[in-house]
């Protein structure tokens, strides 16, 4: 068997859902290359059958099975997939039938009636949250003053998604630092940090991950270089430890532990969303 397998997250909204249970489930398996995709607001059965065909594609293009992480309340939808011959997993499904005993009521399967139930206060809040997120990615931003947390370490050690999830899911105001080779120098907080040191948290990585990360994104760099990567993350490790920053290690960690233990730490309890 293949140690390749095609993964599909297919929801009929935004498939955040799908993707995040998915994603948690396939971190317990280390044995296998998952190449992951969302494939958003199937509600109509022609994107269904689109879906199906993308999903049978992959499997003959891979000579396996495919694994398809479904949200899709309908039915006829989750049939329509399940025609591809992938391994369905129907996120809802085990849970139905108890609430239709519990509630004595029938299920109702409409198509973005389980995305109904809004609360707009903490949508903005939400919204607002990535925003801010965006806006003080990789250090660009002047002022941390509204920050939640600031998550710091070296290029490419996990801040940016992890800020992205906090405030996806939580509406967490996360912002992100990166140390830079000047910052490195020394094994004190950049100046710009000091006033906040309640708000960080530091995030570290194995320095042979680390260069194969960076080898994607600059093959063959100084940036990517083994040696500069095991510098960065041994002066980066050392400050956290001089300054007393809690940190943890991003190497085998997924994005959903790292946010929650960022939460727990700094105590930022909020309700996800």
């Amino acid at each position: 068997m293949s140690s390749i397998r095609p993964v599909f997250y297919v929801s009929d909204g935004t498939g955040i859902t799908a993707e995040t249970i998915g994603h948690s489930l396939l971190t317990q398996f280390s044995g296998f290359r998952f190449l992951t995709d969302r494939i958003s607001f199937v509600d109509e059965p022609d994107k269904a059958r689109e879906a199906r065909d993308r999903i049978v594609a992959a499997g003959l293009e891979h000579s396996t099975r495919p694994i398809v992480v479904n949200t899709c309340v309908d039915p006829q939808l989750s049939a329509i997939l399940a025609e591809s011959g992938a391994l369905m997993l129907d996120v809802f499904e085990p849970f139905i039938e108890p609430l239709e005993r519990e509630l004595n009521e029938p299920r109702q399967p409409r198509v973005g009636h389980a995305h109904g139930i809004v609360d707009f206060e903490t949508y903005h809040r939400r919204i607002n949250a990535m925003n801010y997120a965006l806006t003080h990615d990789d250090g660009i931003a002047v002022s941390y003053d509204e920050a939640d947390v600031i998550l710091v370490g070296v290029s490419r050690a996990g801040k940016t998604p992890t800020c992205v999830y906090l405030a996806l899911h939580y509406g967490i105001r996360a912002a992100n630092y990166p140390l830079t080779d000047s910052d490195l120098e020394s094994d004190r907080l950049p100046a710009r940090l000091k006033p906040y040191r309640r708000k960080l948290f530091g995030l570290t990585i194995d320095p042979e991950r680390l260069a194969q990360i960076r080898q994607e994104r600059r093959p063959n760099s100084n940036y990517a270089r083994l040696e500069t990567c095991k510098r960065e993350v041994q002066a980066a490790e050392t400050m956290f430890q001089m300054e007393r920053i809690p940190t943890l290690s991003t190497t085998h960690t997924s994005i959903e532990e790292i946010s929650s233990k960022v939460l727990t730490t700094l105590g930022l309890q909020r309700e996800m969303f």
